[in-house]
């Protein structure tokens, strides 16, 4: 137990599979966290990201496959004899402790020396050293949060696992505690490793993000890569928003593609770079962010250097503050996104104009036809097109630990009443 409790280096699983019954939760998951660095599980729900976080944490074992830190194999070994510290969205405080208490409660369970002292120490990594005489009660949600930060980082774990633990939280409070957390990151230098669906918090606060549909990891990098470059017509979709058409490759030349797709009354060449696209098929998806795209009340004239679609017609304006939402309807190629700057003093379009859109080829990314186009897009009942693909939505994230009978042990072996969203006790040691 002690040489578990004083491993460290990189997360590593490998090969790693969860099932439950006929679900494949997480399905041969190949993936090393280095040392230090602030990773983020992204994806739907259903995807597999907080099985794959509760293995870490020993919460689950894994079917198969075996869990690494550094050179230390965590496979079977329990949750309270890891260095790992969990901080899940319901803070399980104990509300008849004062803040302090709360936060001492894992030292003194482990017989450590100056539980008080460290508390307070870890009171003052969030800046909430003055409220160390407060019962949970008396705190806001946010403060709330940040004693449950507290209190998993009071025993100095190699590795912090926070499980959605800002979706509690309104959202100038997430976003404050999106600050807060980089900070201490920064500060401590130890592996966070975050989960979330929130692709705005996942790009915000990871320095790597691995997006993950159907228990698998379909791309992994950092923020930048993900979104400027994403490999899947499902990561173009589910991080931000993009614009797609299919189109068939006609010609290679200089380093582009050129590629066909419908127009109103013919078809229209468009140019993707080779090294920004992941097939070489005769047929791809090319895709282009909102952003890129500019607008105007005239076809361009300088076609030889931008890529151009239309004429099409506004068909929605929505005004967002620093920039304004155009949806555009383009003859043969579909409904497509523009957004503008609200950093010029030309009129705003309106429903019912006229306009082209035009982009920098280089700008432009090619994909798999093969994909459907909307995998991945989140409709408005919080459905992810694609979901339970591979991994059941109503398994892989939303079954662990609850299906057991009572007082019996659980899937993995472990018993009910340890689990620590029930029983604080388990995060803390």
């Amino acid at each position: 137990m002690g040489a578990v409790r004083e491993a460290g280096g990189d997360v590593r699983l490998d090969r790693v599979t969860k099932a439950f019954g006929d679900v494949l939760a997480v399905d041969q998951l190949e993936l090393t966290i280095p040392r230090g660095t602030f990773f983020a599980l992204l994806g739907p729900s259903g995807c597999g990201k907080s099985t794959t976080l509760r293995m870490i944490a020993g919460l689950e074992q894994p079917t198969s496959g075996r869990v690494w830190l550094g050179e230390s194999d965590l496979t079977g070994t329990r949750a309270y004899e890891r260095p790992v510290n969990t901080v899940f969205q319901s803070y399980a405080l104990f509300p008849h402790l004062n803040v302090l208490d709360n936060v001492a409660f894992g030292p003194r369970r482990r017989k450590l020396p100056d539980a008080l002292a460290r508390a307070e120490r870890a009171l003052e990594l969030v800046q909430l050293e003055a409220y160390g005489a407060r019962r949970p009660a008396e705190l806001s949600g946010g403060q709330q949060q940040r004693v449950a930060l507290a209190r998993a980082l009071v025993n100095e774990p190699e590795v912090l696992l926070l499980d959605e633990p800002l979706g509690a939280l309104d959202l100038k409070l997430r976003r404050q505690m999106q600050v807060e957390l980089t900070r201490l990151h920064r500060q401590l230098g130890r592996t966070f490793v975050h989960v979330t669906h929130d692709q705005d918090e996942a790009m915000t606060i990871a320095d790597q993000v691995a997006l993950m549909d159907g228990g698998r990891i379909v791309q992994l990098g950092n923020p930048a890569q993900l979104y400027d470059r994403p490999r899947t017509v499902f990561a173009a979709n589910f991080l931000g928003k993009s614009n797609l058409v299919r189109g068939t490759v006609r010609a290679s030349s200089g380093g582009r593609l050129m590629v066909e797709v419908p127009g109103p009354d013919r078809t229209i060449s468009l140019a993707v770079p080779k090294d920004r696209c992941v097939t070489r098929g005769p047929e791809l998806t090319l895709g282009v962010r909102p952003e890129k795209l500019q607008m105007h009340p005239q076809e361009p004239l300088e076609q030889g250097s931008v890529s151009v679609l239309g004429p099409g017609r506004i068909v929605h304006v929505a005004f967002a503050g620093v920039a304004t939402e155009y949806l555009v309807d383009l003859p043969g190629v579909g409904i497509w996104t523009v957004f503008e700057q609200n950093a010029t003093v030309r009129a705003p379009g309106r429903p019912g104009d006229r306009v082209w859109v035009s982009w920098d080829p280089r700008h432009s990314f090619g994909l798999d036809a093969a994909e459907p186009l909307e995998h991945g897009t989140q409709h408005a009942d919080g459905h992810v097109a694609g979901d339970g693909e591979g991994a059941s939505a109503t398994g892989a994230d939303a079954v662990p630990a609850k299906s057991h009978a009572a007082g019996g042990a659980d899937r993995d072996g472990t018993h009910p009443e340890r689990d620590t969203e029930r029983d604080p006790e388990r995060i803390l040691t």
